[in-house]
């Protein structure tokens, strides 16, 4: 056996993250890790990569009883790992990054010239000479998977690697995976995603609440069934009703905008509009230009023409952020931990980053009323936290994105902004996320949601638009696209010509997609 796992034990303050955990991974296998956001996975992973230590249990490698005290001597045993919160330097290049790691015989102009044949050899697009704060989630989780893969590892760990990779870009890593596997190397693969679990995976192991609740062969198990053993049921059905499209809420026009950095993106006469009640999805690879839409809108970057944002139809090219949240506009970042939430302050605090109905006269908090507003959007979002006082980076990746896109849904928003909405969610905190957007757009609200996840767009959206290389393509009814056609124009390949355009208004008809 490569990797055995016997009664591995991890007590936090507020919780038991793993309870006496077995796990055995043999050479060459594909060993999926299934759990809903807190069930121990993430916990259990940092354990057998000697960035946790374990309260009890043992670990044996290659059968030898091993102490694994940091992920130095993980690497020195053939062990790598790719997070799901990415641990990589913002100011240096994604090359210094990878060289940290590595044997430092090797000079840093050897290893980027190594990371563009690995990137090449893998199909996974990484500069090496790019600063990290200039790329966007899914480039940076590109840099963390050829960083693995450089070391030549004999198990390697993935937490949720597909989560803001295309369709195509997936099915190009499962087939370096597989390879891997039959070149001998242990994969072990942490996803929310059923579908890759059930085609990649040989074995399963299931946890709920810490403890192993299952193992099964994943190829002979249903997404149904799976749902049911990773959070004892299936998942609710959306209730996606036909969409009845109102006023124009948001529009974007002729808006063309310089990179303000040299790795950036230009964007280039982007126009579309979203209108109330129904939910607009923007497609595209990581890179193309999403960042620099997004700090257009949020009013991070007040740099935008003036007249091609407008809200309401007022101007709001050169308003702040706090002005536009003033006027209904509610932004979900795709960074959790940074953007989305500060990671030492409490969930209480957190809130006061965007909510500020607890701020009294002169600027005085009224702490009862920010915990109780805490409390509140933790039971309704059903986060897993030890109350309004844990620190936001306490939490699972699942369920801080719970909190943080439940504290905008609740701020009732008239426009609501939301970037990688379900990024690394489990399936039923996905469709609990999915249904509360739905819910917002039959309230009236109307939605923007940029994803890389087309099942998702094509579940929620009621039309379509494509960045790519900082252009938007023509909108589209989501009921009159295909999955595959919305991946030719990711890469750019779209015709000028006339598309399906808005949902009709309330009162004229029309007909809502089905999901695909």
């Amino acid at each position: 056996m490569r990797l055995e796992l016997v009664d591995i034990s991890k007590q936090y303050p507020a919780v038991k993250a793993n309870d006496r955990v077995s796990l055995r991974v043999g050479p060459g296998q594909i060993h999926a890790v299934l759990g809903e956001n807190g069930a121990g996975k993430s916990t259990l992973m940092k354990i057998i990569y000697g960035a946790v230590r374990p309260d009890e249990g043992e670990i044996r490698w290659n059968g030898e009883r091993v102490q694994i005290a940091s992920p130095a001597a993980a690497r020195a045993l053939g062990i790598s790992m790719v997070y799901q919160h990415f641990s990589l330097f913002d100011t240096l290049t994604a090359a210094e990054n990878v060289w940290l790691g590595l044997d430092k015989s090797l000079s840093l102009a050897e290893v980027s010239r190594r990371i563009t044949e690995v990137a090449a050899v893998y199909g996974l697009e990484v500069d090496p000479l790019r600063p990290v704060h200039t790329l966007s989630v899914g480039e940076r989780q590109r840099v963390e998977i050829v960083r693995a893969l450089m070391t030549n590892p004999k198990l390697l760990i993935l937490d949720e690697p597909t989560s803001v990779l295309t369709p195509q870009a997936v099915q190009t890593l499962f087939v370096t995976l597989r390879k891997l596997a039959a070149e001998g190397c242990s994969i072990l693969y942490i996803s929310h995603k059923l579908d890759e679990i059930r085609a990649l995976c040989h074995h399963c192991t299931v946890l709920r609440g810490g403890k192993v609740t299952g193992e099964v062969d994943p190829t002979k198990e249903t997404n149904a069934s799976l749902s049911r053993l990773m959070i004892g049921a299936e998942p609710p059905q959306l209730q996606h009703r036909e969409a009845r499209a109102g006023a124009v809420v948001l529009e974007v026009k002729a808006l063309s905008l310089a990179k303000e950095d040299p790795f950036g993106t230009s964007l280039e006469a982007i126009s579309f509009e979203v209108r109330a009640g129904e939910v607009l999805g923007i497609a595209g690879v990581s890179g193309n230009g999403q960042q620099e839409l997004m700090r257009a809108l949020s009013g991070e970057d007040v740099r935008a023409p003036k007249g091609s944002i407008r809200l309401f139809d007022h101007d709001i090219a050169g308003d702040t952020p706090r002005r536009r949240r003033k006027e209904g506009l509610h932004f979900v970042p795709e960074e959790r931990l940074g953007r989305g939430a500060v990671p030492t302050l409490s969930l209480a605090q957190n809130t006061l980053l965007t909510r500020t109905r607890a701020v009294g006269r002169g600027g005085w908090l009224r702490i009862g009323d920010v915990n109780a507003l805490a409390e509140a959007l933790i039971r309704r979002f059903f986060v897993r936290a030890g109350g309004p006082g844990s620190a936001a980076k306490s939490l699972s990746g699942g369920n801080l994105q719970k909190f943080i896109v439940g504290r905008e849904i609740d701020a009732d928003p008239k426009l609501l902004i939301v970037s990688q909405p379900t990024w690394g969610v489990d399936v039923g905190a996905a469709a609990q996320i999915r249904g509360e957007l739905l819910s917002l757009r039959d309230n009236g609200c109307a939605v923007l949601v940029v994803s890389e996840e087309l099942e998702e767009l094509f579940e929620i959206c009621d039309r379509l638009v494509v960045i790519a290389q900082g252009r938007v393509s023509p909108g589209v009814r989501t009921a009159d696209v295909s999955v595959e056609k919305i991946g030719e124009w990711m890469s750019g390949l779209w015709q000028e010509s006339p598309h399906p355009g808005p949902l009709p208004h309330a009162g004229e008809g029309g007909r809502s997609h089905a999901p695909a």
